[in-house]
């Protein structure tokens, strides 16, 4: 199972609840203790500009490359802007372009896990929620243009709503867009999603499988994507700091077993992204993300 990933993720954005160090320690785990072997590694090449100009306007790629974006563009990104940022999102979004060919280019229903990317909140036209460029949206398009898939599914279990995400795909017909996230938390302004359910606070492990379970094999054997891109977030955690759902550590894992379960036994290939996790204990971030990773190579087996 082909492991994408990059060493330009890890930023230095100072003291913040975004532990970009995540994903240095997601491999560093998985390495240790045999999950993936160094032979997995794939490293990811940034999207060129072209590619990110698929989703993104002139405008607001001018302002990112020029280092030009305003006072009010900054606050809504909620993340320092730096060169760094600016070349790990460009790298990120090559990375999950790259985890979409080698799932599809797998037997039918491969799986490929990208150890980042997920930045569903980044609009065509500007940034904002930790969320520079739309590295998913982006890698929808440049693997429609190639011809490799002409439909896609986002299946989106971040606790944060994919707005932009769904901004962005909400006249395509070929892109399905999914969203199961807690009602009452960011972003403020929701465009809908295909599919949005939206969670009480508090909802606990019964009630969130139950309705992962209700709605997303009826979606997939309706809408027959060739490629499903997961964004598998670990902040539905009971203990994260930004979220307000109660999920165990447990029913992530099943959550990731049940949407690969699902997707390959509909013969669909499925793109992994790590998304969003703020636990207190940055361990618990690691551990969630690991078995993610673990339950799609178990998927595979």
């Amino acid at each position: 199972m082909p492991i994408v990933w990059h060493a330009g993720y890890e930023v230095d954005i100072g003291p913040h609840p975004f532990p970009t160090r995540k994903y240095r320690l997601v491999r560093d785990a998985l390495l240790a203790e045999g999950t993936v072997a160094p032979a997995d590694l794939v490293e990811a090449a940034p999207a060129t500009d072209d590619q990110v100009a698929l989703v993104h306007t002139s405008d607001y790629l001018w302002k990112i490359k020029t280092a030009t974006l305003s006072v009010e563009e900054r606050l809504l990104l909620e993340v320092p802007f730096s060169p760094a940022l600016r070349d790990a999102a460009w790298i990120t979004a090559g990375g999950s372009t790259l985890a979409g060919r080698l799932a599809i280019n797998h037997e039918q229903g491969g799986i490929a896990v990208h150890l980042g990317g997920g930045f569903h909140h980044a609009f065509p036209d500007h940034g904002e929620g930790f969320c520079l460029i739309n590295d998913v949206a982006i890698a929808i398009r440049v693997l429609q243009r190639e011809g490799i898939i002409r439909r896609a599914m986002v299946v989106d279990l971040d606790v944060h709503h994919g707005n932009g995400t769904a901004a962005t795909f909400q006249s395509d017909p070929d892109v399905f867009t999914f969203s199961m996230h807690q009602e009452r938390n960011y972003p403020a302004w929701k465009p809908p999603s295909d599919v949005d359910i939206g969670l009480e606070d508090g909802t606990g492990d019964t009630e969130y499988l139950s309705l992962l379970e209700r709605h997303l094999p009826d979606l997939v054997a309706r809408d027959r994507p060739d490629l499903v891109f997961y964004l598998a977030g670990a902040d539905p955690y009971q203990f994260d700091q930004l979220g307000g759902l109660g999920l165990t550590l447990e029913a992530l894992r099943r959550r990731d077993a049940l949407v690969f379960e699902r997707a390959t036994r509909a013969g669909v290939a499925v793109a992994v992204c790590l998304a969003g996790g703020y636990a207190v204990r940055t361990d618990d971030t690691v551990a969630i993300h690991c078995n993610t990773v673990r339950a799609a190579r178990e998927a595979m087996v």
